[in-house]
């Protein structure tokens, strides 16, 4: 029996997917059991959830010690894509079901290779294929070396998580290149309608940065635009998505039977206690979106969450006003953002350090 609020979400056109993925969740039923009862039809991971994941000795020793022989890149890619693999098996049903839209499962490329455009064109060729499952999709950064690297991915027939999106200049430029991408894949003739994408936009980064600037500004007009910059960017990023994907362009590459880049609400945890903690999840509620969820959010979700349909449509107008007042403040969207995709792709670099550091010693000692 689903539980009715994540239920009314599903109902709404927004696909749930968990942000997290785990050997344990695969092996324990937990996951499965998020299927059935939450409304998951989805997962998404990051160099983060895989070192928070890999530090369990109990669950990936054996794993582990059967690549001790290995490099420590090759260790954590056959480990990872192992898992990665296995739940895509697990959601291929829904995979089926849904034509391929959701039971997605993202794997992402070396987030040192974030500035690279030819290494990460062969890495996401190379976990595709390493993952061999039709439903993975490949994380790959919205930076501007990224960008080439989204077109040319896409234009080899795999499917593309774009994450790492704060801006709403960078957006168009990462659907731009998702269409570049489909219309090379329908130069050679590929089956377009097997092609699908994601454009990962993130929420709450944004109110962390912007709210830290307002609280400084200290204005009683100030405090008063605390929260709302993060819901007000995603819903102006979905007019994006509305406008693009109604043009001329896209109308001609779907008669070939392309699908829409559907726009994904990524960072929904709310980091500030003081806002309701499913802010990120029923303020963006809109249909041909997905919102990647934490388990506590995912928990909250399904615990209050009170899904009043459609809020983003129709809602530009007010969330320009909130951009408007935000500059009258002083505070500067172009720098907020452009500060946020550095610090994303050095979070994950650090993370994918610590993961390097923590498979070495693991082999090490599984030798």
């Amino acid at each position: 029996m689903s539980n009715p609020n994540t239920q009314a979400l599903s109902d709404a056109g927004v696909s749930i997917w968990l942000d997290d993925l785990s050997r344990e969740r695969l092996t324990s039923g937990s996951l499965a059991k998020l299927i059935e009862e939450q409304n998951v039809v989805g997962v998404t991971t990051n160099p983060s959830i895989f070192a928070a994941a890999l530090t369990n000795a109990a669950v990936y020793g054996e794993a582990i010690a059967e690549q001790r022989h290995k490099s420590v890149e090759d260790a954590i890619t056959e480990i990872t894509s192992d898992d990665v693999a296995a739940a895509c098996d697990l959601f291929r049903p829904i995979y089926d079901s849904s034509n391929g839209f959701d039971g997605r499962v993202s794997i992402e490329v070396d987030p040192r290779l974030a500035h690279d455009t030819a290494q990460t064109i062969v890495q996401a060729k190379a976990l595709h294929e390493r993952v061999a499952r039709e439903n993975v999709l490949i994380k790959i950064p919205a930076t501007l070396a990224g960008l080439e690297a989204i077109t040319e991915t896409i234009a080899a027939g795999i499917s593309v998580n774009v994450t790492l999106i704060f801006s709403l200049e960078r957006y168009r430029e990462v659907i731009n290149a998702y269409l570049i991408g489909l219309e090379k894949a329908k130069a050679k003739g590929l089956d377009l309608s097997k092609i699908h994408s994601v454009a990962s936009f993130f929420v709450s980064r944004v109110d962390s940065e912007i709210d830290k600037r307002l609280n400084t500004i200290g204005t009683e007009a100030a405090l008063a635009l605390r929260g709302q910059a993060g819901v007000a960017n995603a819903r102006l990023a979905y007019q994006v998505f509305e406008e693009t994907f109604a043009s001329a362009r896209y109308e001609a590459l779907a008669a070939s039977g392309a699908n829409v880049q559907r726009p994904l609400w990524a960072s929904t945890g709310v980091k500030d206690p003081a806002y309701p903690s499913t802010l990120y999840v029923t303020e963006l509620v809109a249909p041909q979106t997905v919102n990647t969820m934490p388990e506590k959010t995912l928990e909250a979700t399904a615990a209050e969450a009170e899904v009043r349909g459609n809020v983003v449509s129709g809602s530009y107008a007010q969330a320009n006003g909130v951009l408007d007042a935000l500059a009258a403040q002083g505070v500067d969207y172009n720098e907020v953002v452009s500060l946020l995709e550095v610090e994303g792709v050095q979070k994950f670099d650090v993370a994918w350090n610590e993961l390097l550091e923590d498979m070495s010693v693991a082999l090490k000692e599984a030798k």
